[in-house]
């Protein structure tokens, strides 16, 4: 389909409307999928597999939808990152029943008059974020995924916005932050780190993303660092520096800015 150049409705995807540098990441949807899956090892795979298939057979599993907004410059090239594109990401507040105190993208579950994953998705960025959906395109759906301790069944619907406009806690009781934080800073290897839950094996363990305010980790974690590879952008950090989930929050409070240190 080919881009006009105006905002899509909500639910229609506008592939063409990707900058370049987004490309990778419309033209192999399918990648990420697969990039996220070569972190697990095998018997982990196939557990989580057979949560799936369990999930699913009880009725346990529900459908959800997040959104990946990224924002940036209209030009560039496949592969080479602007140093001013960023990505949409939320705190969610600590009272709530599931991943609470998580860095997330937005998004949650389907109600029964949502029109497929990407209404889902923006339908929820609009309630956490106050984010203005006539700016952005919603350029592809990406690979189902399954989160066991949920039960969720999540669709990432990737999109795009040369300016977004501003975003904002719409509700304290569901979102305790909302940041377009610089994507850099995820690429930077002094803020990567592999982090596990206390009293799970490290053979659980998965990548993170120590930042001044927030440590991305568990199902967002493994989207962006997938994301990165599939992209292009990622570069060699150190894998080997694995911390407990908790130990890891405490470092928080040593960090710095988004600014140049972490660029």
């Amino acid at each position: 389909m080919a881009s006009t150049g105006e905002p899509s409705p909500a639910g229609d995807l506008i592939p063409a409307a990707a900058p370049p540098w987004l490309t990778p990441l419309v033209e192999r949807p399918g990648a990420v999928r697969s990039a996220y899956r070569r972190r697990v090892p095998a018997d982990v795979l196939a557990a989580l597999t057979a949560a799936n298939a369990t999930a699913a057979l009880t009725g346990a599993r529900r459908d959800a939808a997040v959104l990946v907004l990224f924002s940036g410059p209209k030009g560039g090239s496949p592969g080479m990152l602007p140093d001013d594109a960023d990505l949409l990401v939320t705190v969610r507040a600590s009272t709530l029943r599931h991943h609470a105190g998580q860095a997330a993208f937005p998004g949650g579950a389907t109600d029964p008059g949502d029109d497929g994953p990407v209404h889902t998705a923006l339908r929820e960025a609009v309630e956490e974020t106050g984010l203005d959906v006539n700016r952005l395109h919603p350029l592809a759906t990406l690979e189902r995924l399954f989160i066991p301790p949920s039960g969720f069944h999540v669709v990432p619907v990737l999109a795009y916005s040369p300016d977004p406009g501003p975003v904002c806690v719409v509700d304290s009781a569901e979102t305790a932050m909302v940041a377009r934080v610089p994507v850099r800073a995820f690429v930077n290897p002094k803020n990567r780190i592999t982090v596990y839950k206390r009293g799970t094996s490290r053979r659980f363990a998965g990548p993170a993303f120590l930042l001044n305010e927030m440590l991305v980790w568990g199902f967002t974690g493994q989207i962006i660092a997938a994301l990165l590879d599939v992209a292009g952008w990622a570069v060699p950090w150190d894998v080997d520096n694995v911390c407990e989930l908790n130990d890891a929050m405490a470092l928080l409070d040593a960090q710095g800015s988004y600014g140049d240190g972490q660029r």
